[in-house]
């Protein structure tokens, strides 16, 4: 393998600015720790003037498929004509990904504008808070106020905001969305939002509202459906569920992408090129047109076929299934739970015909390790395991002796605590005996993804 950029080489820097504001926002509650009431971010809002009133907005929870339902809507209101605003979470490389505005991340100069405008408004709630004995706006309601104050500034038409975590508590719920959008709910951030598929789908429900149209992927588990449709019964809202309303009828795998035939709510739309791999990803495509069809022409007429042609061709969605190298070919995805890990399995045997599958692993603590690595295990002759940067990761060591348990063949696992240097190990692996078609899976975190795609020098996505 030719020799790989640190990372932070492939991409400029942060400037010390920027690097000085986001250590500020990190020295709030974390984002893996959330502090479950609305009253600090609706305050200040509320001291803003309300910024996030000032354009329509659609509001997307579930546990997998919310950043790429996020991108392929955002993308299609784009192609339509409307100025968009997005805010996702996690980011990959710079905080600044997480505020989008027609399709591209904010500048450092925006970021930290959007940082200064919150600033005198947050400095009052926190006096608040400190005198009641409570806590400090966190590092999430923080970057959510920024968003929001970023698209008024902007301004923006319509938002598409991405929930951080569950959806009833979630800053997020500051905005009175249009549309709601809830993607495949299971068993993930049990610590806060309940060791029940009923109760987390009663969390991630919480962005539901009588007034918002509100589109619901096809669930895995019953108990969320049940949970869904008896809210939806409750509210009086009109809804449209995935394989009842609304449906993929037909996906063929191809080239880059795949060629599907969807059943909106509003319109069919046959042999439409969809730019992204993986079963899931039809269906993130799916929510994402029938939420379009909702804010667009309120769910009774049809989008553009060109249009819509134009939007799922050319979307991306950086760290989702995305190929970053070939000769050989690396594959990398931020399945960071069991749900997430077997889509990318399912991926991989549709979309690959790899001799040998080599695996690059490392996960977060929190994570379910166990269940991950045990989901990955049949797709796998080899895993090296590995450790992001980040002071979450499951050191190395610690998560190769659990690989060794599952794989049951400890010759089957090898340990690199050091990234590049368990990116060359995948590489040599997969390229045993002169093979020329083995491939390498990246999976585990978010931040191992982001690491990987900075070592092999892959450029910045809008």
């Amino acid at each position: 393998m030719p020799s790989s950029p640190r990372p932070g080489t492939s991409r400029p820097a942060m400037s010390p600015e920027l690097r000085e504001v986001y250590a500020a926002l990190l020295e709030r509650a974390p984002e893996n720790r959330i502090e479950p009431d609305l009253s600090r971010v609706t305050r200040v809002m509320e001291l803003m003037g309300d910024p996030q009133q000032a354009y329509r907005s659609i509001r997307i929870a579930g546990t997998n498929g919310k950043t790429t339902t996020a991108r392929i809507l955002e993308r299609i209101l784009r192609e339509a004509g409307l100025r968009t605003g997005r805010t996702t979470s996690p980011h990959l490389h710079s905080p600044v990904e997480r505020i989008a505005i027609d399709g591209v991340p904010i500048d450092e100069e925006g970021f930290l504008q959007a940082y200064q405008d919150v600033e005198p408004f947050a400095a009052i709630v926190d006096a608040e808070q400190e005198a009641a004995g409570g806590v400090r706006l966190t590092y999430f309601e923080y970057l959510t106020a920024m968003a929001f104050q970023a698209f008024a500034s902007a301004p923006v038409d319509v938002a598409v905001v991405e929930t951080g975590l569950g959806g009833t508590w979630d800053a997020t719920g500051v905005v009175d969305p249009d549309v709601t959008v809830i993607t495949p709910i299971s068993m993930d951030h049990m610590d806060y939002l309940g060791d029940t598929i009923a109760e987390i789908a009663g969390e991630k429900a919480g962005i539901l509202t009588a007034e918002a149209t509100a589109i619901l992927a096809s669930q895995p588990f019953e108990d969320a459906a049940d949970v869904l449709r008896d809210r939806i019964m409750e509210l009086g809202a009109e809804a449209a569920v995935e394989d009842q309303q609304i449906g993929v009828l037909a996906r063929t795998p191809g080239v880059g992408g795949q060629m599907l035939t969807l059943q909106g709510i509003a319109g069919r739309y046959e042999e439409v090129f969809l730019s992204l791999l993986g079963e899931h990803q039809a269906s993130n495509a799916l929510l994402a047109v029938a939420a379009a069809e909702a804010l667009l022409g309120n769910g009774t007429a049809p989008l553009d076929g060109e249009l819509l042609s134009a939007a799922l061709s050319t979307v991306t969605s950086p760290g989702r299934a995305e190929v970053v190298r070939q000769s050989p070919t690396i594959l990398l995805d931020a399945a960071h739970n069991p749900a997430g890990a077997q889509k990318l399995v399912e991926t991989v045997r549709e979309n690959f015909r790899f001799t040998r599958t080599i695996g690059l692993v490392g996960i977060l603590q929190e994570k379910d390790a166990e269940e991950i690595l045990t989901v990955l295990e049949p797709l796998l002759d080899e895993v090296v395991i590995s450790q992001s940067s980040s002071p979450r990761a499951i050191p190395a060591d610690v998560l190769a002796d659990l690989a060794r348990e599952i794989f049951d063949d400890e010759d089957r696992v090898l340990e690199h605590g050091s990234l590049p240097d368990a990116i060359q190990a995948a590489v040599n692996l997969s390229e045993v005996g002169g093979d020329q078609f083995g491939g390498i899976v990246v999976a585990g975190s978010v931040t191992l993804a982001a690491e990987v795609r900075d070592l092999l020098g892959v450029p910045e996505e809008d």
